[in-house]
Parts: structure tokens; C-alpha cells; sequence
């Protein structure tokens, strides 16, 4: 894919956007980014590298909580900066965990791990014969902190809750996020086919597709 452009911000209409400010310290997210990004140009810049602290997510809403990342990292850096927030969202659950899925574990009382939160999932689901479930994502992309026209793009994954895990790939819920059109758990997908379909792959060709379409 070709370069994307600015269209708004510090930089001048038209410059291309080469490096963005990724709103996260997780590794995984920046393993998946990287690797999508690097397809268009982009530089991705993980926000631990500038000395920027992770922003607070206090909103309910995945959109609110995207656009107060982007916002944080862009606003300490001077640099375009771009946030996702998403979660697994069970249906027997009522989309529980949703916006809290990387502090699930946590809000009962225990720590903040991927092995805590996974082991509340379970306890929750012990019963529960629908098994329905999707991973959501939510984009947000800010070429400047006060960006007025923030680009925002949202993805689905749809599967079903496995009641032991499966894998060793991935990382969060996906040992236990089974999808049947790969018979596969999304922890034994390869990394490249992970990339090529799961909910932050579908936000972001669709937000890529945005900016270049403004370009």
C-alpha cells in the first residue's frame, strides 16, 4: 500500500504520515500493529519510548476510551498518535468483559494477568451452553491532540469461548477464543494469519483505506 497523508495537525496538508505514536504498551498490540503498519510506510513509535504513561480508561464506551489514548499520546509527543481499545465480548455474559477485558480479574479482586483474567472467564462460563463470543476493536487515530476529525474504524472477530485453553501463540483470551472456519483457537494461528483476520486487522485496512482515500 502506498504512503497515507496528514491531512490536519503540526505537519503541513499533504505531508505524508510516516511516523504515528502507538497509545499502548502492550507487546502484543505492537507485535500486530507493527506488522500491519509496516505494509503502508508508517513507523510506529511505541508510546514507552517517548516516556509517555499510559492514559487512563475510565469511560465506558471502547470509542471514548481509543480516543482518550490517542489523544494523551499525541498531546506529550507532538506527534500523530493512534490508540485502539478493545475487549472480548461473550454473549451468555451480556458482552462481559467488553471495555474491562484487560482488567477482568482485577475488578474481582485478583491481579492483572492474562492468566487471571482468563481464569474468571472460565468460572463465569461454567454452566453456560452459549458459547458465542466476539473480539472488538476500536481505532482511533488523531493527527494532532486537538484533532477535531479523528479517523475511527472498528473491526469484529467472531467465535466461540473454548472451556480449556489451546496454543501458544497470541497473547489476552486468544487461547480461548476458538474459531470454527480455521478449527483453530486464535493462540494457534500463525502470527500471519492472525494478522490477516482478526478484529484489529479489520480496523485497521479499514482505517488505512480512509487515509488513503483522503490522500
Amino acid at each position: 500500500m502506498s504512503e497515507v497523508f496528514q491531512r490536519n495537525g503540526a505537519a503541513d496538508s499533504g505531508a505524508p504520515l510516516k511516523k504515528v505514536v502507538l497509545a499502548s504498551n502492550n507487546a502484543g498490540k505492537l507485535r500486530e500493529f507493527a506488522a500491519l503498519l509496516g505494509a503502508a510506510g508508517i513507523e510506529l513509535i511505541p508510546q514507552g519510548e517517548l516516556s509517555v504513561p499510559e492514559a487512563e480508561e475510565p469511560h465506558p464506551t471502547f470509542v471514548e476510551n481509543a480516543l482518550t489514548k490517542a489523544r494523551h499520546a499525541s498531546k506529550l509527543t507532538g506527534l500523530p498518535a493512534l490508540a485502539d481499545d478493545s475487549g472480548l465480548c461473550v454473549r451468555a455474559l451480556r458482552g462481559a468483559p467488553g471495555v474491562y477485558s484487560a482488567r477482568y480479574a482485577q475488578l474481582a479482586g485478583g491481579e492483572k494477568s492474562d492468566a487471571a483474567n482468563n481464569a474468571r472467564l472460565v468460572s463465569a462460563l461454567q454452566g453456560e451452553t452459549d458459547r458465542r463470543a466476539y473480539y472488538f476493536c476500536v481505532l482511533a487515530l488523531v493527527r494532532h491532540a486537538d484533532d477535531p476529525e479523528p479517523l475511527i474504524a472498528e473491526g469484529r472477530w467472531h467465535g466461540e469461548m473454548l472451556d480449556a485453553p489451546r496454543g501458544a501463540n497470541g497473547f489476552g483470551y486468544d487461547p480461548y477464543f476458538f474459531l470454527p472456519p480455521l478449527n483453530a483457537s486464535a493462540a494457534e494461528l500463525e502470527p500471519a494469519v492472525k494478522n490477516a483476520s482478526s478484529h484489529r486487522a479489520i480496523a485497521l485496512r479499514q482505517l488505512l483505506a480512509r487515509l488513503t482515500e483522503e490522500a
